[in-house]
């Protein structure tokens, strides 16, 4: 089936970013293996093999999203907290609300699925992490959307949130004021944020906040092949890495499973693997996390780092084992500076105003005389033009003057 548009914004339009997804009928019934099987993201993209190293076990990766279905099996014991921010949900975050209400779940199951025994269904890429559920309903709650996301950033910092995924696009380069103070807490607190590129599919014609936010890992969508999605992957110049947004299989409440496509599903295997290269280095802060991720990234497309892939194509074995030189600051921006240099300037939080202002010309206007204001065209009509006309004037009038006096004589001799 097509995907339905899944939430709202007044004026602007917050969507969670699955393209399409389809049930799997009679899936319970197969082989044991089976829904193994469809996952080739676990060896392509090296996480089978990053599990020789870690499975992201001491990991917190927070889902803000539609909320996660706890009780599947795939889940179960995998969520240790949540709330709900959009005032319709339960207050543990596990009750799935909003139009689309599969989709918090499906992104939890790629991140952090641990399968249902003997090879048996869906395992995530770190199947070890631990998971925060946090409920949103964008555009149908109580509660605005933008405000929603802005607290539950919050939210999930001050509860242990080592990752936060974002499998949402707000449709808009720019973002809310509210979102800068959300998303420096976070950074602040060195916590790693992932947000899905967008669809093309859905109308999302180009990467949208908070992909556009600097220092936001945003997450383009790949193909089996490992090309560009066409429908499942937005473009942009914040694209940090790609991942597979095609062909992914995911658990949904109640149990079940759904074949799906969209960046979405793209953005939660990055924020896996953010919980990997945190469970392998604990020591390390959020901008050598995301260094590491982009730094053992496959390079594709030209150039590097590009609108269509980032970095290039995730590859999780390299990023938990080779040697990466460390990094001082997120190479991927700096929110903080981003606010001081275009927020006082611009009233907004467009990346329209990283357009740099043109030169002050290199030669001022002359300025006016030493007391006499501002404004040089005054001064020389009033020390010019105005005695110059007074003069003229006067001429003008004793010449008149001469001309009938003239006059007057000549007709006195004639008489």
């Amino acid at each position: 089936m097509r995907a339905r548009r899944l939430a709202l914004l007044f004026g602007a339009v917050v969507v969670v970013c699955g393209v399409s997804a389809a049930p799997l009928g009679g899936v319970g019934a197969a082989r044991a293996d089976s829904i193994r099987d469809m996952e080739y993201w676990l060896g392509d993209y090296g996480f089978s093999s990053a599990w020789g190293t870690t499975k992201g076990a001491g990991a917190t990766v927070a889902v803000i999203d539609t909320g996660i279905d706890g009780s599947v099996a795939e889940l179960q014991g995998a969520v240790v907290d949540g709330t709900d921010v959009s005032g319709i949900g339960s207050a543990d975050g596990q009750t799935p609300v909003g139009e689309s209400s599969d989709h918090g779940t499906m992104v939890a199951s790629l991140i952090a699925g641990r399968g249902t025994g003997g090879g048996n269904g869906v395992i995530g890429v770190a199947p070890e992490a631990s998971l925060l559920s946090i409920s949103v309903a964008l555009g149908t709650g109580s509660v605005g959307s933008d405000e929603q996301i802005a607290h539950a950033v919050r939210w999930a910092v001050d509860h242990g949130a080592d990752v936060i995924n974002m499998s949402l696009t707000r449709n808009s380069l720019d973002w809310p004021q509210s979102w800068d103070d959300a998303f420096s807490y976070a950074f602040d607190h060195d916590v790693v944020v992932v947000a899905a590129a967008g669809n093309r599919g859905s109308g999302t014609t180009e990467v949208g906040a908070p992909a556009t936010i600097p220092g936001v890992v945003a997450v383009a969508g790949v193909d089996r092949a490992g090309e560009a999605s066409f429908d499942a992957s937005s473009q942009g110049i914040t694209i940090a890495v790609a991942a597979p947004s095609e062909q992914l299989v995911g658990v949904v409440p109640g149990g079940g499973y759904v074949l799906w496509d969209g960046t979405s599903g793209a953005a939660p295997l990055v924020s896996g693997l953010a919980a990997l290269v945190t469970s392998a280095y604990p020591d390390l802060d959020a901008a050598n996390v995301i260094n590491r991720i982009i730094a053992t990234a496959v390079p594709k497309g030209d150039p590097v780092p590009g609108p269509i892939y980032g970095y290039g194509l995730i590859d999780a074995d390299q990023a938990v084992t080779a040697e990466v030189a460390p990094v001082t600051a997120n190479p991927i921006g700096d929110l903080a500076a981003w606010i001081a240099t275009y927020r006082p300037a611009s009233g907004g939080g467009s990346l329209d105003s990283l357009v740099i202002p043109p030169p002050e010309a290199t030669e001022p206007p002359a300025a006016a005389p030493a007391g006499r204001g501002d404004r040089p065209e005054v001064y020389n009509l009033m020390h010019w033009a105005v005695p110059l006309g007074l003069l003229l004037g006067f001429l003008i009038l004793m010449a008149t003057l001469a001309l009938g006096a003239v006059s007057h004589f000549r007709g006195l001799l004639h008489k």
